[in-house]
């Protein structure tokens, strides 16, 4: 057995120990923070509920999604680097929502594809969609980001996508810092929090976002809090002006085309709706 295999075993070991603590001793262990943000998510990705709301509701509680369709360019620089980062690797989706990413992973070579994420719900729903894609390289299980209970140093690599800023980021940063290899990477998605007519929308639409996913949108701060624990690798802008093709579809190609260009663009970039990051952990635990 060599050594990544080794470390397959351990955790396969790790999280069934993980799994044996009964949920109901699990959920007394969360703050009410946490509990609201469980709460949340298992309502928000109920696939049954979400079938019984009419148009009205849909939009009301996630018409936010719409602007997610013409994310494409970043979305392609994140399944680029799930992709170049998995092989051989084992790989974490932190904080996994359905496990979109983690499945990803799995299919691009991972030695072993792990997600987890604070919702029960999620965590079906991602083990659901491994088990139609009939993959043996991928384990979910639910977990609390801020103390996943994972083995130190046992991950290659970690996608967070859109999480970070439901997290409390001084104990979320040297977790991941904890169970990221000597060498490992994570790649951060996130919403920017600088663009006043984007601050403006999330003031007008609470009902899709938690109290305090509300309050801790990221910033340059959170990148400079980050340089604590981490080397801080690539970041990337995205999406200044192409967001508004959500809402009026005809303009996406000519505002993507200039998205390409003023996305690089001191200060304006800070405009952007999303940014991207990468944190190396270079520092042996």
């Amino acid at each position: 057995m060599n050594s990544t295999d080794l470390d397959v075993f351990n955790l396969k070991e790790q999280i069934k120990q993980i799994n044996k603590i009964s949920n109901k001793d699990w959920i007394k262990s969360l703050s009410q923070r946490k509990l609201k943000e469980l709460e949340f998510h298992d309502k928000d990705r109920d696939k049954q509920q979400i079938q019984t709301l009419n148009d009205k509701q849909l939009e009301h509680l996630y018409g936010n999604k719409k602007y997610y369709k013409v994310t494409d360019r970043s979305t392609k620089y994140m399944n680029d680097w799930i992709i170049r980062e998995s092989k051989d690797k084992i790989f974490l989706d932190y904080a996994c929502g359905n496990g979109e990413n983690a499945i990803k992973s799995a299919k691009s070579g991972s030695k072993l594809s792990l997600g987890f994420d604070i919702s029960s719900v999620s965590v079906k729903n991602a083990a659901s969609h491994a088990q139609k894609e009939n993959l043996n390289n991928t384990i979910f299980f639910q977990a609390d980001a801020e103390n996943t209970m994972l083995p130190d140093n046992s991950i290659d690599s970690i996608i967070c996508c859109g999480m970070l800023h439901h997290l409390d980021l001084s104990y979320a940063f040297p977790e991941i810092r904890r169970v990221l290899k000597p060498g490992g990477k994570l790649l951060a998605y996130e919403a920017l929090d600088y663009n006043p007519a984007i601050k403006i929308y999330r003031k007008l639409t609470p009902q899709m976002r938690t109290d305090w996913e509300k309050e801790h949108i990221l910033s340059m701060k959170d990148i400079k809090f980050a340089s604590n624990f981490f080397d801080i690798g690539e970041i990337k802008y995205w999406h200044v002006l192409g967001y508004l093709a959500g809402k009026f579809p005809f303009l996406y190609s000519p505002l993507n085309f200039l998205d390409t260009f003023i996305e690089k663009v001191p200060l304006v970039q800070r405009m952007s709706w999303i940014f991207t990051f990468e944190l190396i952990n270079s520092k042996e635990t």
